[in-house]
């Protein structure tokens, strides 16, 4: 996976299949103290001591229709690429958090990817029962999406899979993207790469 927004993908994933009833993602980009830091937050089962260690394991995995949990495992490694690192924390029948910290102007820092279609995709798939929260901060301010809210105003009759709600929760997440856009590095690798400081 090279985007985050596909992290965010497959973790929530795991957050559903824990029977989580809120999630809440931020991305909270720093520049300027070169951090990028990524987390997941989610209300499901959580896990035992034993089963938090084998998660972190690429040959381990709940899920029935693949032998491997690539998904940890590859956040840890793509962290830990750019001098970061990745932490779980959990608690059994209280549910589970997931950061991880990249420095942001690392070259291998991965770029936030298609984040718009990725919460675009999640309100689509959620359970009835479950909500979730997407919060990105940089310099410029902060972006909030949450699906309780647009929930209320749309009222039960209309779900959150319904074509025009998903094309419209797009175009938000878009808007709201685009306002609070941060490059987490991109630019200072331009300036490294092409040796020259601005």
């Amino acid at each position: 996976m090279k985007d985050l927004s596909l992290y965010m993908l497959d973790l929530a994933q795991n957050s559903v299949r824990a029977g989580a009833h809120h999630l809440v993602i931020e991305v909270d980009c720093q520049p300027e103290a070169d951090c990028l830091s990524f987390s997941l937050a989610d209300d499901g089962s959580g896990m035992d001591e034993a089963t938090l260690k084998r998660v972190q394991d690429p040959f381990y995995t709940t899920r029935t229709t693949r032998k491997v949990g690539l998904g940890l495992p590859l956040l840890r490694m793509a962290a830990e690429m750019t001098g970061g690192h990745m932490d779980i924390e959990s608690t059994l029948g209280v549910g589970t958090t997931v950061t991880a910290v990249f420095h942001a102007g690392h070259i291998d820092c991965p770029p936030l990817g298609d984040v718009a279609a990725t919460i675009s995709l999640l309100a689509q798939g959620l359970p009835e029962h479950m909500d979730f929260t997407y919060i990105h901060r940089t310099r410029q301010g902060e972006f909030r999406f949450d699906t309780a809210e647009i929930r209320s105003i749309l009222g039960p009759e209309v779900p959150l899979s319904e074509p025009e709600v998903a094309r419209w929760v797009k175009e938000y997440v878009e808007e709201g993207e685009t306002r609070v856009q941060c490059a987490h590095g991109e630019e200072k690798r331009t300036q490294d790469i092409g040796g020259v400081k601005s």
